[in-house]
């Protein structure tokens, strides 16, 4: 049985120029900064990320660029106000995107779809249930869950999943 794991990264704190539409709101300085420690975090980790699905908003694009995460990149226009079902179709879908086994997926994304796939996708059995608590309180930016799976990503669904880990780069 392969271990998948799969990383869901909130994209980072964004910024709300006057006249700007949400789609195409940029990074505020505090996101750059949290969006490259995010990234440390991930190095130090999850060194090996296979693949990255991410939103098209230019918050979660700018995310992935500050992380430095040099995986093979699918901009999905789904992931945007995505509902937790189609986030949980489309990490389903990843191997349709990649002509090779993703065993670490990274997916970044937006609130409230996150906390909710981490925590649908989570079973009781084998999750760190303080890293389950934390999600349910707040699911901040640049947050990243760690969910670890003996599924294949098709086959992922609702329960098929451990949390593993709940991180919050400041």
């Amino acid at each position: 049985m392969t271990e998948r794991t799969l990383l869901l990264l909130r994209h980072a704190k964004s910024d709300y120029p006057p006249g700007v539409a949400d789609h195409d709101r940029p990074l505020a300085a505090r996101g750059v900064r949290e969006a490259g420690l995010a990234g440390d975090w991930l190095r130090a980790n999850a060194p090996t990320i296979d693949a990255v699905l991410c939103s098209t908003a230019v918050r979660t694009r700018e995310t992935l660029a500050r992380t430095r995460v040099t995986a093979p990149v699918e901009f999905r226009d789904r992931l945007y106000d995505a509902t937790p079902g189609t986030v949980i179709d489309e990490i389903n879908r990843v191997q349709t995107h990649f002509d090779f086994e993703v065993r670490t997926l990274l997916l970044i994304g937006h609130e409230p779809a996150m906390s909710a796939v981490a925590l649908g996708l989570a079973n009781a059995d084998d999750s760190d249930i303080a890293a389950a608590e934390d999600i349910s309180m707040k699911y901040p930016t640049s947050a990243i869950a760690v969910l670890r799976t003996g599924a294949r990503w098709e086959d992922l669904a609702l329960g098929g999943a451990a949390l593993a880990a709940f991180h919050v780069p400041r």
